[in-house]
């Protein structure tokens, strides 16, 4: 038997260790490997940094493994709460992005593969091979931004669960569902509104990172003082 306490520790520094992972994949790589709009810049970054953009899809698929535990973990923790959206939970944080993330880093591999100077790709010429590694790239960016829509829309149950547990201060939960919209806003823009993308993205940006407090709430205190001492199965 865990303690609430304990299990929301548990949950909290799993988070954490998304937190600290998942940016380099998913925002220090690309930036040093993308020149936006020149794909022969791109590709000759790839080719001169191949082992970056591996270290970056390793950081996703270890990131993604660690989404899993992280919604199982907080399953547990909120289930007593309201199971049915602890399962709303687990089917929009993991179940179906995870996924998508899996698959989507094969983008990668073929931008990889692209570049690599294999001798059956000596059909196509150097511009064909550099434009088709950008495509790829491209895609890959546009796969993290199908698979934000779900990022956005487990922040809701999550949020709820929050707000009606009694045993996490209530501002977090607000927090949370904030975030989500923020990250529901700069997908849609993104996939249907391209040209205010730029913009939304400014707005939501700030917002998304409202996801954070809770992550340092639970991996240091928990829940609160008063709830500590309750035990989970």
């Amino acid at each position: 038997m865990r303690t609430l306490q304990q299990q929301a520790r548990r949950a909290g520094l799993i988070y954490l260790l998304l937190a600290v992972s998942a940016p380099f994949g998913l925002m220090y790589v690309p930036g040093k490997l993308i020149v936006a709009g020149n794909a022969t810049a791109t590709a000759d970054n790839l080719r001169a940094s191949e082992w970056l953009l591996r270290l970056g899809l390793a950081s996703e698929l270890f990131h993604q493994v660690v989404v899993i535990f992280l919604v199982l973990a907080l399953y547990r923790l909120f289930k007593a709460v309201d199971e049915g959206l602890a399962k709303q939970l687990v089917v929009l944080g993991a179940l179906v992005s995870v996924p998508i993330m899996f698959v989507n880093v094969l983008n990668h591999v073929a931008a990889l593969l692209l570049v690599s100077g294999a001798d059956f790709l000596s059909v196509f010429a150097k511009p064909q091979l550099d434009a088709l590694a950008y495509l790829f790239v491209r895609l890959h960016g546009r796969g993290v931004t199908v698979t934000s829509i779900f990022w956005g829309l487990w922040l809701f149950p999550f949020g709820l669960l929050v707000l009606r547990s009694g045993f996490i201060p209530r501002v977090f939960g607000y927090l949370l569902m904030v975030a989500g919209a923020a990250y529901l806003a700069a997908s849609f823009a993104t996939l249907v509104l391209p040209q205010y993308a730029p913009i939304v993205g400014q707005v939501a940006l700030p917002l998304e990172v409202a996801e954070v407090p809770i992550v340092v709430w639970l991996a240091i205190w928990g829940v609160k003082r008063e709830a500590r001492s309750l035990a989970l199965a």
